[in-house]
């Protein structure tokens, strides 16, 4: 199974994490470095991620709201608000489409419209996706241009609990942008809870029949689980609700970021895959580091770092 890259990256770089030095952000403002005497006190946002290999994420901010988040080969997302709710992200930039563990050389742009129930909480995201490709160079360019390879619609519905009103299941459906339009694809993502935080995410992955009502036998099957929560604060509960659905559905398969979604931190991440014939998990572990305010500063070496507000 290849779809480990994301613990697999950043522990490679744990040994020398605590190289990491105290930083500014693009205000000038101090981040809250990793020295066990520091900290903040008062309102604050996450501002960076960081691992030995350099700033996987840095989030950008109009006052309180989150409005732009940069991450790896120069990727943008640009977040839209209307009044406290978000009503638009886009995405502009490179993602791991074929979960190899590096970024592809296709590059990505979506626009995701966001819709809400009547109870104010997110229940349907609407995404059109363009891929580019790079063409064959022209001598004595060394490097063709992009041009467009594909376009692609998609929804995604999101359910809750009734008796707990968490997040119960995501479910995509999506087809190429072309006429006659018709849904071929999904993925189901459905969410169990100890507490408070997520326990375990089952995704499937598979095909739509009959114009996107039917939907086949799954192809992919995972199950990713998060045990051994500690009692501090996770440095993610600082992000939107709604960015951070968006990180979970920009690929198929990116349900190890679940652990985004709770208010503490699990020690222990494990993904099975379920096709096997006797799924064996794959287990991550790691030891948190907090600041004297117990948000989480270092845990499956990235360093994370805050801002004051």
């Amino acid at each position: 199974m290849k779809r480990f890259f994301y613990f697999i990256l950043i522990i490679a770089g744990f040994s020398s994490v605590n190289s990491c030095k105290d930083m500014t952000n693009e205000e000038g403002d101090p981040l809250l470095d990793l020295n066990d005497n520091t900290g903040l006190i008062g309102p604050r946002a996450l501002s960076r991620e960081i691992t030995d290999f350099g700033t996987i994420a840095e989030y950008q901010y109009s006052g309180l709201l989150l409005t732009k988040v940069l991450t790896e080969k120069g990727s943008v997302t640009n977040v839209e608000w209307s009044g406290d709710k978000i009503s638009k992200i886009t995405f502009n930039g490179f993602l791991d489409l074929d979960n190899d563990g590096v970024l592809d050389t296709d590059s990505i742009s979506y626009t995701q419209q966001y819709t809400y129930g009547n109870l104010g909480r997110l229940t349907l995201i609407s995404e059109n996706r363009s891929v580019y490709r790079r063409l064959a160079p022209v001598p004595p360019a060394t490097v063709g241009p992009y041009a467009l390879y594909e376009k692609t619609k998609a929804i995604y519905n999101l359910t809750y609990s009734a008796t707990t009103a968490k997040l119960a299941s995501i479910v995509m459906k999506r087809g190429k942008d072309i006429i006659p339009f018709e849904y071929t694809d999904y993925t189901k993502a459905s969410y169990s809870y100890l507490g408070d935080n997520v326990s375990t995410v089952s995704k499937e992955v598979g095909k739509l029949i009959t114009n996107g009502t039917v939907f086949e036998p799954a192809v992919e099957k995972y199950d990713f689980g998060f045990t051994n929560y500690d009692s501090q604060i996770n440095g993610y509960t600082l992000l939107p609700f709604e960015y951070k659905v968006s990180v979970l559905i920009s690929t198929n398969i990116n349900d190890d970021r679940t652990l985004m979604l709770s208010p503490n931190s699990p020690r222990r991440v494990s993904i099975t895959d379920m096709t096997e014939p006797v799924p064996t998990p794959i287990v991550f572990s790691t030891n948190y580091k907090y600041d004297p305010q117990t948000y989480m500063i270092q845990g499956f070496g990235v360093n994370y770092f805050y801002k004051p507000l």
